[in-house]
């Protein structure tokens, strides 16, 4: 027996799989948490947490699945992009991380581009550089914390603070690296000139690798707590998008991912890192060696759901709000949602874009609410949709990926609103597996990301198709979203 150990270190919950590669067996445990809002755009969490909280996990595996636990043979990692971990000389977090939705580093990104044009960032990173990006949050901590600043002996990405925990070695790797805004993309490097010339100390920057290299092995300190096999070989693994790309088998061109967890994304394999001259999406590194990942990003996607259903409407589960939302006729007679409620990405790189629900009427009750929800989620993916093909990316269809896709009716909604048929993963954690594949092929349990893709990355047979006598109504709704925006921006 082979077994993996796949960790993914989500926004809202820390989760770990347990793959047998002989037997294609897996199990899977979670720990949930919060995120930190100590004011109104920032957004944190103490890398302490995530540690004790994945101890918690990981004991619960070994509990209750102790022989496939007893018999891990290599442990890869996948996990939220874009965070600030402050590490100082003995690797100790020196303050919260300030992670992707954090929106402080307004005025540094101001900065950022007096000294550099867009075009000039487009061309060495491939990308724009958001709020929430490790970038101008760690100019933010130069400028507004100089003692903490002075003290930082390196900069981690999340889950490469926790492979630190698990081996003791400090390193990042390029899908993460390059999804800091200080990244030559291209070149799979970091951009040195570029740091210089903003006062970052090159000391402070770790070494990068490729996703499957092996990183460290597993010390004698987190064997005697975890039980996990001293030893053992622990890989780099990658940002959650890559690991997922993985884990839902996308490893060459031919179809788009669409992700709805706590943020929302459209993704595509890329063989050349292309980029959007407009700097409206985003060209990272992917886990496959030579090989790029363009996707973009909408902020609040799954989070819209959580916030209307806990804050707003009160509603008890997800089958209530599922049940809710499909009373609603298809358009939500009219009721329409912008997702904006920390700001926006794709395709707007707005800090300061508010949500909205537009069309209100007294006809209107909690399953319009819902409903409206999910459909401009999905027509905010549909913005971000658009923009790949319009640079060439060529799908047949959509592999539907992260909590959204546990529910049928807003599968429903995105094959008619993408009009694309949507496929959906059999193993529903597929960041997680996408972390356990890499940690195979890393260290040749498997022969290769690919043939592990060809074992478990695996779809159901149940595709949803667009459905004809919803076409107009999506169709007439996108550009009504899309108008929205455009008449409110200066009132946001």
């Amino acid at each position: 027996m082979a077994v993996v150990l796949g960790i993914d270190v989500g926004t809202s919950s820390i989760k770990a799989m347990l793959l047998d590669t002989e037997k294609s067996t897996a199990a899977v445990h979670a720990k949930s948490y919060e995120v930190d809002i100590p004011r109104p755009g920032y957004a944190q969490q103490d890398p302490e947490m995530w540690w004790s909280s994945l101890l918690e996990v990981l004991d619960w595996l070994r509990i209750h699945y102790r022989e496939e636990y007893e018999k891990i043979s290599a442990v890869g990692y996948s996990g939220q992009m874009h965070g600030l971990v402050l590490a100082g000389e003995n690797g100790e977090p020196l303050r919260p991380a300030i992670i992707w939705l954090d929106q402080r580093a307004g005025k540094q990104l101001e900065e950022i581009y007096r000294t550099y044009t867009e075009a000039e960032m487009g061309s060495l990173l491939c990308n724009r550089v958001s709020s929430g990006f490790a970038f101008p949050s760690l100019l933010w901590v130069k400028e507004n914390e100089p003692e903490i600043f002075s003290k930082v002996n390196k900069i981690l990405s999340p889950k490469d603070y926790l492979r630190f925990k698990m081996t003791g070695k400090m390193g990042g790797e390029v899908t993460d690296a390059s999804a800091t805004g200080m990244f030559a993309t291209a070149k799979r490097d970091w951009a040195w000139e570029l740091l210089e010339k903003s006062g970052l100390p090159k000391e402070i920057f770790p070494s990068v690798a490729e996703s499957s290299s092996i990183a460290g092995t597993i010390s004698p300190e987190c064997a005697k707590r975890t039980g996990l096999p001293e030893g053992t070989p622990v890989v780099y693994g990658a940002g959650d998008q890559q690991a997922q790309s993985i884990g839902n088998g996308v490893i060459r061109p031919g179809k788009i991912i669409s992700n709805i967890g706590t943020g929302g994304q459209i993704s595509a394999f890329l063989s050349e890192p292309i980029y959007d001259k407009k700097l409206r999406t985003n060209t990272f590194c992917h886990a496959i060696e030579g090989a790029y990942t363009i996707f973009g990003a909408t902020l609040c996607s799954g989070m819209s759901m959580n916030w209307i259903k806990n804050k707003i409407l009160a509603v008890e589960d997800y089958g209530k709000v599922n049940e809710l939302a499909g009373t609603a006729e298809p358009g939500s007679e009219g009721l329409l949602y912008l997702p904006y409620l920390s700001g926006e990405r794709t395709p707007h790189m707005d800090p300061k874009a508010k949500g909205v629900f537009f069309g209100m009427t007294l006809a209107h009750g909690q399953g319009h609410f819902l409903r409206s929800v999910m459909e401009g989620v999905t027509y905010s993916l549909k913005d971000c949709m658009e923009i790949l093909e319009g640079l060439g990316v060529e799908a047949s269809g959509v592999i539907a990926s992260g909590g959204g896709a546990s529910s049928r009716l807003w599968l429903q909604i995105q094959a008619d609103i993408f009009e694309k048929p949507v496929y959906v993963s059999k193993v529903k954690e597929q960041a997680c597996l996408g972390a356990c594949i890499l940690a195979g092929a890393g260290t040749s349990i498997l022969p290769s990301v690919e043939e592990g893709c060809r074992r478990f990355a695996l779809l159901e047979d149940e595709v949803f198709l667009p459905q004809k006598e919803n076409r107009e109504v999506y169709r007439r709704g996108f550009e009504k979203y899309r108008e929205i925006y455009k008449r409110l921006k200066d009132l946001m």
